[in-house]
C-alpha cells in the first residue's frame, strides 16, 4: 500500500518570512523552476510527516487576488484550480492587518485553510501582544503562531496541517458581506469590495494585537537616514563602496591560491592524457586551451562572487534593498522604466545574467525588457579585476593604502557612470522601440532584521554563485579550445591570433586602443576575467592564457607594447561598455525567447562603448 500524499499551497504577502517557513519545512527536498508559459519562479519542495508525504507548492508572494499582475495571477488560477489539499497562508505578525487582506480575499477561493502567523520573535521584540485564540475563533479556521526562522512552533504547524488534510473544519462563515453592487461597474464592484475586505480586516487585527504607539520607531528612525533625499543616495554609495572594497580585497589570496591549486593539476592531466596514447597536439588543445581557460574563470569568478553575493544577499535580508528601489525610483520613473529596475541593476554587480533572471520581479513586459537590455550598462565581478588592475597601475599606482582608497574612489566613479548610462539608455529605449507609461507599483519597505548569516551563506553561495559558476564554465571550456586555435595555428608563419589583431587595428587605433586589445574582448565573449590573460597572450606569443606575476609586472608588460595612460582610460570606457558575456547572452536569449532582443542586448553597449572610446580619443588627440 503506498503512503498517501497531499498537496499544499503556500500563499502570502512578501517580506512575511513565507520563503523561511517554506524551507524550513522543506529543507533541501525541493526544485526551482517556472510556471508553464511565464517567467515567474515556482519552488517546489516536500517533506515526510506521519508516514505520508506534503508537496509544498510555493506561490509567489502576492498584496491581492484581484489580479493585476502575472504573480497575482498564478496565484489566484492555482488556488482556484482545486490542486491544493490545503492552502496554508503566512502572516507577519508585526502588521498582520495588511496581511489579513490577503487571508479573508483567499478564505473566499478555497477550502481549507491554515493560517500560520509568523514572526512572532519580531513582534515580542516590538512590544505587540497576539491573541492567537481570538483570531482562530473569529476566522473559523486554524491559526499557528511561528518563529520559522528558529524552528519555533513548526512542528504544531505540520501537526494543524495534517489535521486540516484528514479531518477539515466546516467552511467558516463568511468573512466579509459585501454591499449592494447592482449598477455598478466592474472597476467599482471591484473598488467596493476591496473597502469591505479591509475594514474587515482592521477589525480582526484590532481584535488579535495589541500594538503600542512607538512599536515601529526604531525603523522609521533608520528610514529617516537611508531613505531621505539628503542622506540616502550617500548612504547607497557608501554601503556599495564597502561592498566592493570587501570583494576586492577579500578575494586576492583566494583567487591567488585557488589559481595555483588548479595550476599544479595541468601537467599531471597533460601527463595522463599521453599516457592514454592521444597526440600530443590533441593534450595542448585539451590542457592549455579548455582546461587552463575553464580552470582560470573558475579561480578568477568564484571567490568573488563567493564575496559579492553573501554580501548581496545580507542586505536583502536585513530588509535594506527595497529601500534601494525607494532612493532610484524616481531615477527610474524620469528614465521611463520601472522602480524595480534598481533591485536588477544592483544584481547585475554582482553578474549579469542573475541581474537578467532577476527581470521576472518587473511585471510590465515592456519595462521588464528595458531593464533586460541595460542590465549590461553595469559591470559585473567578471570586469572588476580589469578595472581595479587599470586604475590602479596608471592612475593610483605607488602601493599602501593610499592606493587601495583611491582606487576603490575610481571604481565607485566609474560605477556611477554605469548608473547614469544605465538611465540615459532606459530613456533612450522607453522613447522610442519601447515607447509607452511607466506602470505603478507597490513597494513595500518590510521591517529592519537581523540577517541569517549561516543561511544567507548556503543561499547564496547554492543559488547564485555556484549556479553562476557552472554556466560560465559550460561556455568557456569550449571556447577556450577556440583561443588555443587561434594562437596556435598558423597561417603564411602567423598564428591566426596575429592576423586577427592586424585585422582589427585601425579599428582599435580609431577607439585610442589596438587591435589585439580588441580581440582579446572578442575572446573574451565567454567570461570577462579572460581578457587579460588573452591579451598578455597576443603580446607575448605564448600560445596560450598567460598570467602576470603583480600588477607591478603588469604595468611593464602593457606599457611595453605602447600603452599610455590614455590607452588605459579608453580601455577602462570600454571594459564598463561593451557586449555582455556568453552567460549573460544565453540567459537574455532564454528570458526574451527572440534572438532580434539578444542582438539588441549586444548591440547597445558595444555602439555606446565604441563611440564614447572614439570621442575620447578625438578630445585627447585634439588637446594633445
Amino acid at each position: 500500500m503506498s503512503e498517501a500524499s497531499y498537496v499544499i499551497a503556500l500563499a502570502g504577502n512578501p517580506n512575511v518570512g513565507k520563503s523561511t517557513v517554506f524551507n524550513a519545512l522543506t529543507h533541501l527536498h525541493q526544485h526551482t523552476g517556472n510556471w508553464p508559459g511565464k517567467t515567474v519562479a515556482v519552488a517546489q519542495g516536500g517533506y515526510p510527516y506521519q508516514g505520508e508525504t506534503y508537496t509544498v507548492v510555493d506561490l509567489p508572494g502576492t498584496y491581492s487576488l484581484f489580479a493585476d499582475s502575472v504573480e497575482e495571477e498564478i496565484a489566484r488560477d492555482f488556488l482556484c484550480s482545486g490542486q491544493a489539499d490545503v492552502t496554508l497562508v503566512v502572516a507577519d505578525a508585526t502588521c498582520l492587518e495588511r496581511n489579513l487582506n490577503l487571508l479573508l480575499q483567499i478564505m473566499d477561493q478555497t477550502h481549507p485553510v491554515v493560517l500560520c502567523v509568523n514572526l512572532l520573535d519580531e513582534a515580542a521584540r516590538k512590544g505587540i501582544t497576539l491573541d492567537l485564540t481570538a483570531l482562530e475563533n473569529a476566522l473559523g479556521i486554524p491559526v499557528v503562531g511561528a518563529a520559522a526562522r528558529d524552528g519555533e512552533g513548526l512542528d504544531h504547524l505540520k501537526e494543524t496541517i495534517r489535521q486540516a488534510a484528514h479531518h477539515p473544519l466546516p467552511p467558516p462563515p463568511r468573512q466579509v458581506e459585501l454591499p449592494d453592487l447592482e449598477g455598478l461597474s466592474q472597476q467599482e464592484r471591484q473598488e467596493a469590495a476591496v473597502s469591505a475586505i479591509m475594514a474587515r480586516s482592521e477589525e480582526l487585527a484590532a481584535l488579535a494585537a495589541k500594538v503600542p504607539a512607538d512599536a515601529h520607531r526604531a525603523d522609521r528612525r533608520l528610514d529617516r537616514l537611508l531613505t531621505s533625499r539628503s542622506t540616502g543616495l550617500l548612504v547607497m554609495l557608501g554601503l556599495l563602496g564597502l561592498v566592493f572594497w570587501l570583494t576586492i580585497a577579500g578575494a586576492n589570496v583566494p583567487s591567488q591560491l585557488l589559481s595555483e591549486a588548479l595550476g599544479s593539476l595541468q601537467e599531471p592531466l597533460r601527463n595522463l592524457l599521453l599516457g592514454w596514447g592521444l597526440p600530443r597536439e590533441v593534450c595542448a588543445a585539451l590542457c592549455d586551451g579548455i582546461y587552463r581557460t575553464a580552470a582560470w574563470v573558475v579561480s578568477v569568478m568564484l571567490p568573488p562572487m563567493a564575496i559579492f553575493f553573501p554580501l548581496f544577499t545580507l542586505l536583502e535580508d536585513a530588509g535594506y534593498l527595497p529601500r534601494v528601489a525607494f532612493n532610484l525610483d524616481r531615477c527610474f520613473q524620469w528614465a521611463g522604466a520601472h522602480g524595480r529596475q534598481s533591485l536588477t541593476m544592483c544584481m547585475g554587480f554582482g553578474c549579469n545574467a542573475c541581474g537578467v533572471m532577476g527581470c521576472r520581479i518587473i511585471d510590465s513586459p515592456r519595462e521588464r525588457l528595458i531593464a533586460i537590455l541595460t542590465n549590461s550598462f553595469v559591470p559585473c565581478n567578471g570586469r572588476l579585476p580589469t578595472l581595479i588592475a587599470l586604475f590602479t597601475i596608471f592612475f593610483a599606482f605607488g602601493g599602501g593604502l593610499g592606493t587601495s582608497l583611491l582606487t576603490a574612489v575610481l571604481l565607485l566613479g566609474a560605477i556611477v557612470a554605469a548608473v547614469g548610462m544605465t538611465l540615459l539608455i532606459s530613456r533612450l529605449l522607453s522613447r522610442t522601440v519601447l515607447r509607452g507609461v511607466p506602470s505603478s507599483f507597490a513597494l513595500e519597505l518590510p521591517p529592519y532584521r537581523r540577517p541569517r548569516v549561516g543561511q544567507v551563506i548556503v543561499r547564496s553561495v547554492l543559488d547564485r554563485t555556484l549556479f553562476v559558476l557552472a554556466r560560465a564554465v559550460m561556455v568557456a571550456a569550449p571556447a577556450g579550445l577556440v583561443i588555443w586555435l587561434t594562437a596556435n595555428v598558423t597561417v603564411g608563419g602567423e598564428s591566426l591570433l596575429v592576423h586577427l589583431a592586424a585585422f582589427f587595428d585601425p579599428l582599435g587605433k580609431l577607439m585610442g586602443l589596438d587591435g589585439m586589445i580588441l580581440l582579446a574582448f572578442l575572446l573574451g565573449f565567454p567570461a570577462n576575467e579572460i581578457v587579460i590573460p588573452i591579451l598578455l597572450m597576443g603580446y607575448l606569443s605564448t600560445g596560450s592564457l598567460t598570467d602576470y606575476q603583480d600588477l607591478t609586472h603588469l604595468r611593464q608588460l602593457l606599457v611595453a607594447n605602447g600603452w599610455t595612460w590614455q590607452t588605459a582610460l579608453s580601455a577602462v570606457v570600454f571594459t564598463l561598455f561593451h557586449f555582455p558575456c556568453g552567460t549573460t547572452c544565453a540567459t537574455i536569449r532564454r528570458e526574451t525567447g527572440s534572438l532580434r532582443w539578444t542582438l539588441l542586448a549586444v548591440a547597445l553597449p558595444t555602439a555606446v562603448g565604441i563611440l564614447l572610446c572614439m570621442a575620447l580619443h578625438l578630445l585627447l588627440t585634439a588637446v594633445g
